[in-house]
């Protein structure tokens, strides 16, 4: 069927479709205007796992999500549709780690890891199969820029989307990145893995087309990564200071003034999970106590694409599922929610906000 006659014949009040994309939507990629590349990837995790499973659990959990969006309510006829990740990255994923883990034991151990040849061999692997993961996210994520889709990316942990960046790179000559996190991940080459989750901040600074880094909800850092940001383009709002300055009389929405005035013209979002409160998140790899609400979030990216600011793609990482689906559903929401920023920046139709009689 063509697109008109799916949105002529679908009816986005019953339950999404099982045998659909993500959301139950019935859309084919071609008629979709969104494409959410997953990325099963937490080779370097250094403390709770999980997160490779993060975009199965956002797929299972986004047909329980409401096409209706009270913000963005024709927002799904748009159409979005989850890409499939290639088999050998979950594989490799799980391989790597494994290698991994001795050499972060050793170092735990108080060990170096250059005196020990097999583990120094395992670690140039890993390096070496990050930056081959690297290079095909950023060839996946041009395979769609260049058909015209507006693609976004699902992780995985939060080295999943250094080859995106890279991607968006070639296409626009100057962006900034809005950071949503727990932790600066400003590290350089944590634990000996150039490429891990706690160094892709630093990484994303390598590129040169990327203008400023404004990061939100910070509440947990190292000595490193303070000499980092206050000497290259990174502006850190943390949490204690966030927090101080509501308790003193400022609001939500004077802050998020205070931090869209901040971003450069155009602008991609890194959201990691574990920046809201742990109780949205509970089983992502490095929780920390603090944060800011699902609500805060929303309004943050909200009142961002309501700016002359454009958003240019995002990136959704750090979501782990536990027994039950909770973070899975948190995740599916906030995934739907952007897609709503994003398109709204775009000047795609997402319709009016439906306003209720108060």
């Amino acid at each position: 069927m063509t697109k008109e006659q799916i949105l002529k014949n679908f009816d986005p009040s019953q339950p999404g479709l099982a045998d659909a994309t993500v959301f139950g939507l019935p859309f084919s990629a071609k008629q979709s205007e969104i494409v959410v590349i997953p990325v099963p990837w937490e080779v370097t995790v250094s403390y709770g796992a999980g997160a490779s499973e993060g975009p199965a659990a956002i797929m299972d959990a986004s047909f329980q999500v409401d096409l209706n969006h009270q913000e963005f309510p024709e927002l799904w006829k748009l159409g979005i549709y989850m890409d499939e990740a290639p088999g050998h990255w979950a594989k490799n994923s799980e391989k790597y780690k494994g290698l991994a883990q001795p050499i972060i034991e050793a170092l735990e151990a108080g060990e170096d890891v250059s005196t020990f040849p097999v583990l120094q061999a395992d670690l140039d692997k890993i390096n070496k199969a990050c930056k081959d993961m690297n290079e095909e996210v950023k060839n996946r994520t041009l395979h769609w820029l260049n058909q015209g889709k507006k693609a976004v990316l699902l992780g995985g942990d939060h080295s999943t989307p250094l080859g995106y960046y890279q991607a968006m790179a070639t296409k626009h000559d100057s962006f900034g990145i809005l950071h949503l996190d727990a932790h600066m991940d400003l590290r350089i080459a944590y634990e000996g893995f150039t490429y891990s989750h706690a160094s892709i901040m630093y990484n994303a600074l390598q590129i040169p087309q990327i203008s400023k880094i404004v990061q939100v909800g910070i509440r947990d850092f190292c000595e490193q990564e303070v000499e980092v940001a206050l000497k290259d383009r990174v502006l850190v709002h943390t949490d204690m200071d966030l927090k101080q300055e509501t308790f003193e009389g400022k609001t939500w929405q004077q802050q998020c003034d205070h931090i869209i005035a901040s971003l450069p013209e155009k602008v991609l979002i890194s959201f990691d999970i574990d920046g809201m409160y742990p109780w949205y998140c509970p089983n992502t790899g490095t929780p920390v106590p603090g944060g800011f609400s699902f609500e805060q979030a929303a309004y943050l990216l909200s009142r961002l694409a309501e700016t002359n600011k454009e958003i240019i793609g995002f990136d959704l990482v750090e979501v782990a599922p536990g027994d039950d689906d909770w973070d899975g559903n948190v995740g599916a929401r906030m995934l739907f929610h952007m897609c709503g920023v994003l398109a709204k920046s775009q000047k795609m139709a997402v319709g009016k906000k439906i306003q209720f009689n108060r």
